[in-house]
């Protein structure tokens, strides 16, 4: 146990999916996972292992932003052992290119949070996902023709819909980003201290071009299962 986690070393798979919303993590356990059970419920960060297409995999949620991202992930690379981690989220689009419920994978996270620096000193603002893992990724929504864009995204400390958009984009006009969110850079920070696998698959659900468009709450925590069932599906292979 931990001061946030209550499970047992041996209740937590090697390959944790993890959605923000405690609650997407209790969707997916009920919809997805045979013989689902309950592992964590302090501070109600829910996280449930079961089985998937014969395969053990656990559900944990992260809560929102990087600090509780880094506290979850940390702990379980640290003290549970997880060898992948691939976060699911929704995001914002930055791109005419991509639109409201498209499908992002990350290949970087881009930051001007503090994060690692804090952590061991180190000033990237940069790290990479997993390319295994966003290969098999890549590989299987071939195979369910499920359409997904590849690319960049920020990391963002503040909720970029409700701040300034175009001072917060001159901060990233290096590359062509795909999306913001908020916990991406932590995970794949960590993931790269301790020489384990992450990457993140995102969903969008607001964008700086389509101002009408933005799928509600509910939707977000029920009706995301094309980037659910990707990761799902790679965590089986």
């Amino acid at each position: 146990m931990t001061p946030h986690i209550e499970s047992k070393k041996e209740d937590i798979a090697k390959f944790v999916i993890m959605p923000g919303d405690p609650l997407r993590a209790e969707y997916i356990a009920n919809k997805y996972l045979k013989n689902a059970k309950k592992v964590n419920g302090i501070r109600n960060m829910l996280a449930y292992t079961g089985e998937f297409q014969g395969k053990e995999v656990t559900v944990f949620a992260s809560g929102m932003g990087m600090a509780s991202m880094g506290i979850y992930a940390y702990e379980l690379f640290q003290f549970y052992d997880v060898e992948k981690i691939i976060r699911i989220g929704s995001c914002g689009s930055k791109s005419k290119d991509v639109h409201v419920k498209d499908v992002v994978l990350a290949e970087t996270a881009t930051t001007y949070s503090h994060f690692a620096e804090l952590f061991s000193g180190e000033k990237r603002q940069t790290f990479e996902s997993s390319k295994l893992l966003n290969e098999q990724i890549l590989n299987v929504a071939r195979e369910k023709h499920i359409s997904v864009h590849k690319g960049d995204i920020i990391t963002s400390d503040v909720f970029d819909v409700y701040v300034d958009q175009e001072a917060f984009m001159k901060h990233f006009e290096e590359k062509n980003y795909l999306a913001v969110e908020m916990e991406s850079y932590a995970l794949f920070y960590l993931a790269h201290l301790f020489k384990r696998e992450a990457t993140c698959l995102l969903t969008v659900v607001d964008s700086m071009y389509e101002k009408d468009h933005i799928v509600p709450p509910e939707e977000r925590e029920r009706s995301l299962d094309d980037m659910i069932e990707l990761a799902l599906l790679t965590s089986s292979l």
